[in-house]
């Protein structure tokens, strides 16, 4: 633990995004946003900011309780971050919501064939 972290860094140590130069894309997309503010990878983090995250699938809005640049295990991971109760709410929501929605062409790999199309029609009406 360090009492220095860039916010790319921390990132990438508590597995929000699988490697440093994701967690800095994100960032300069404008995809994790601090104190409600756009930063630049090189931004220091300290215990308490809060930081609103976006890695593609899921939204976070987390406060950061741990410093680290070293990525370890996800038990270790979820030790540098608390999730704010509305965020760990709309999560839950958005799972249950794909749990639900069944993606009628998720079966299918590649292009349909005209058995598949019949019955993406058929179960469509």
């Amino acid at each position: 633990m360090s009492d220095n972290v860039r916010i790319d860094k921390w990132l990438w140590a508590a597995r929000f995004f699988k490697t440093r130069s994701l967690a800095t894309d994100a960032v300069d997309s404008g995809k994790v946003r601090w104190n409600d503010e756009r930063v630049k990878p090189a931004r220091n983090l300290k215990p308490g900011d809060m930081l609103a995250i976006n890695n593609g699938a899921t939204e976070w809005e987390v406060e950061v309780v741990g410093l680290s640049d070293l990525r370890g295990s996800a038990p270790q991971a979820q030790k540098l971050y608390a999730e704010t109760l509305k965020s760990s709410a709309k999560r839950q929501n958005e799972t249950e919501q794909r749990r639900l929605f069944h993606e009628p062409t998720s079966e299918i790999k590649g292009r349909p064939t005209k058995r598949d199309r019949r019955l993406l029609d058929k179960s469509s009406t």
